[in-house]
């Protein structure tokens, strides 16, 4: 027995019973029975449209759809629509007490609206809960989660857990700003270096809606000159969205636009920032105190009013494309903002990918591009080095590096810091001609050819044995596997240069900036810090194994890379040389030493059309185990005009502790297959209707293993 309920001297005793007689004869006195916390039993409901429309955080395809709660009359004022509820979800149609649905367990949510009347005809259960009055999805923002969740096969509660962040109560009691007048509209500054460059901008001023793929010049004035777009669409009243691959990115575009705008103009939306400042940030952009945001890929929904610009900075990066269900990529999403909003697009980057070059290829968006002279201006001198001069340097193949490179980085260091992209270790291609390097692919559906346990080739999209390849390319009939060591060359570049500091920038540590004075950076591709004042010479090493990895977008994506990096260089006429070790008849290699990049996606989206690859074609890949994956290809009602590739086996994951597992990806140390389903253009809705409505029946009935459905697989091999 506790202290308090024991006996006691003076006033205290029977202090206790009082208070319980006090709420009993309150509870009889009350002309209503309370309604209870979440059960609201015998409550009164609303009197101006009763029901809510919610949609229940299941994320599961069968449940896909809005579910019709009863409004109990105390929440009727906080239960509006876009506010966070929360419901009791799973009680059967015999659970009902006085014409209300009881019992279930107690789910997240999201009210839709508010109706007069349900289409559903049985009782309705109440709603349990309305966790903030706060409105934070928006008509706006829930047409574009539905339209990316059928564009990609997913649910529309998965789609909003990425585009509504994680509550917090703190966050949301603090008043937003008020908002700021628009800016004066900016100067064309170094925009005037492309052809239509001020024109593009006067255009954002204006009011207008331009679309545009921007090739950039190398050099840093891209953040500078993504600000004045961004400070151009705010002068005229609207709000702008730039979302770039990492937080580095974010940080330089940041500093750009407090330096154009100073502060209070615009909000950083990255995971870097933390969940309640993060949501804090978001908050301000929902209110309306906020008209532009730059953001890393969670920030493509960010509900920014009166949009009038959105944006994406280097879309080939791989951080783009969402990790979690339905995995969308953040061009896309984009797209479908500025289709959905009527407003201006802007696509920019160093380089180009095939997407980029579809968009202009098909008068959608425009080329924003400078004159030659000017690329020529800004861009290093660019030198390569071929098989025949590794041949007559035995030493340097040795070692991976040939006597040029030696050369160019000792003149290099004079001047200031070296940089030397080294590939990652995943860099691993499967076959290839011994004579060019082609990459092998089948004849039939052109994918990527492999060598088997016992030496047969077997394509790995459709899984045809091929017993008699040759290459196309210069008629060899030799195969050759590649490996790579690019840690080792690494060292071996920081014991030939003893008196020189050593700077390594990869995954676990990634540099921002380095200094301007001489020093080695070793950085694997996309890590690459920026060095003050540019840097003096670069490597790019092993290129040949970048260019024979086993991916649609090998070339494509060893370009980007490789600009990237030399766009950090200093120009040809200050001395900025960059060597790259890769076979110079190869086209990205062609496209890297004429600073080319739109020339080299041109020619690879017509190559692509003529084979029927992505993006011209829409595919999909479904991966799992055998029995699970045949099983749901053959439930599929596919479009007549699909073409399914497989299904293939797909490398092992080996098992490692501590190692994270990707979504989608095989448990380790299972076998796993996937097949490839592509279409023809026009084709892709209907591709992605077939394959939801296939995977919500096998959901439903709750039987078989799991089948991963990914609409766009950005490796295809």
């Amino acid at each position: 027995m506790s202290s308090e309920n024991s006996p006691g001297d003076g006033g205290a005793e029977g202090a206790p019973p009082e208070q319980l007689a006090f709420i009993r004869e309150s509870v009889r006195k009350a002309r209503a029975p309370r309604a209870k916390p979440r059960t609201w039993r015998g409550a009164a409901l609303a009197r101006d449209l009763p029901v809510a429309r919610v949609l229940v955080d299941k994320g599961v395809l069968h449940l896909d759809r809005y579910f019709d709660y009863a409004v109990p009359e105390e929440l009727d004022a906080d239960a509006q629509p876009g506010v966070r509820v929360r419901v009791r979800f799973g009680a059967g149609r015999h659970r009902v007490r006085e014409g209300r649905r009881e019992g279930g367990g107690l789910i997240d949510g999201f009210l839709v609206e508010r109706l007069a009347e349900s289409d559903y005809s049985g009782p309705l259960a109440a709603l349990a809960q309305v966790v903030s009055p706060e409105p934070v999805l928006s008509e706006e923002l829930l047409g574009l989660a539905r339209a990316v969740a059928d564009r990609y096969a997913g649910s529309l509660a998965d789609v909003l857990q990425l585009a509504v962040p994680p509550r917090s109560a703190r966050a949301e009691q603090r008043p937003s700003p008020a908002p700021l007048p628009p800016p004066p509209a900016p100067a064309a500054g170094s925009w005037t270096r492309y052809e239509r460059g001020a024109a593009f901008l006067e255009a954002l001023a204006s009011g207008g809606a331009p679309r545009a793929v921007w090739n950039a010049l190398p050099g840093p004035e891209w953040s500078a000159e993504l600000a004045r777009a961004v400070a151009a669409t705010l002068a005229s009243g609207r709000g702008a969205l730039v979302v770039v691959p990492d937080g580095r990115t974010a940080s330089r575009l940041d500093a750009a636009l407090t330096a154009l705008l100073g502060e209070g103009r615009h909000a950083l939306l990255t995971a870097d920032a933390g969940p309640e400042k993060r949501y804090r940030e978001w908050l301000a952009v929902r209110r309306g105190s906020v008209r532009a945001v730059v953001g890393t890929r969670a920030a493509m929904f960010a509900p920014v009013q009166d949009l009038g610009l959105v944006a994406v900075w280097d879309d080939g990066d791989d951080s783009h494309s969402e990790q979690h269900a339905p995995q969308p990529h953040a061009r896309d999403v984009l797209l479908l903002r500025a289709a959905q909003d009527k407003c201006a697009f802007l696509l920019g980057s160093w380089s180009c990918t095939v997407e980029a070059a579809q968009l202009v290829e098909s008068g959608w968006a425009s080329p924003l591009v400078a004159v030659r002279e000017q690329v020529r201006a800004a861009a290093p001198l660019i030198r390569t080095v071929g098989d025949q001069e590794l041949a007559r340097d035995e030493a340097a193949r040795a070692a991976r590096l040939p006597t040029l490179a030696w050369q160019v980085v000792r003149d290099g260091l004079r001047h200031g810091p070296v940089l030397v992209q080294v590939p990652r270790r995943g860099y691993v291609p499967r076959m290839a001609c011994a004579q060019c390097r082609a990459p092998a692919r089948c004849r039939h559906c052109a994918g990527p050819l492999q060598a088997q346990d016992a030496g047969a080739l077997r394509c790995g999209w459709c899984g045809r044995e091929e017993s008699s390849w040759h290459c196309p390319e210069c008629g060899a009939f030799r195969l050759r596997a590649q490996v790579v060591g690019a840690r080792r060359t690494a060292e071996e570049l920081g014991r030939a240069f003893p008196a020189v500091p050593v700077r390594t920038s990869g995954r676990e540590h990634v540099l921002d900036t380095v200094p301007g004075a001489p020093a080695l950076v070793v950085s694997t591709p996309g890590a690459e810090p920026v060095a003050e004042g540019g840097y003096a010479a670069a490597l790019l090493l092993d290129g040949w194994a970048m260019l024979g990895r086993p991916d649609l977008r090998a070339g494509e994506d060893a370009l980007r890379r490789w600009i990237g990096a030399a766009a950090l260089v200093r120009p040809q006429g200050d001395g900025g040389t960059v060597v790259v070790v890769a076979e110079p008849t190869l086209r990205p290699v062609q496209a890297l030493v004429r600073w080319d990049p739109v020339g080299h996606a041109v020619r690879e989206l017509a190559e692509r059309a003529e084979l029927g690859f992505p993006p011209v074609s829409r595919m999909a890949a479904v991966s799992g185990a055998a029995e699970a994956v045949a099983e749901f290809l053959g439930m599929v009602e596919l479009p007549a005009e699909a073409e399914v590739l497989g299904p293939v086996p797909l490398p092992v994951t080996p098992v490692a502790a501590g190692r994270s597992r990707r979504a989608g990806a095989p448990p380790a140390g299972e076998q796993w297959v996937r097949a490839l389903i592509r279409v023809p253009p026009g084709r892709g809705a209907a591709l992605a209707a077939a394959l939801k409505a296939a995977q919500a029946a096998r959901m439903a009935r709750g039987t078989g293993a799991a089948v991963w459905v990914r609409i766009d697989p950005p490796d295809i091999g």
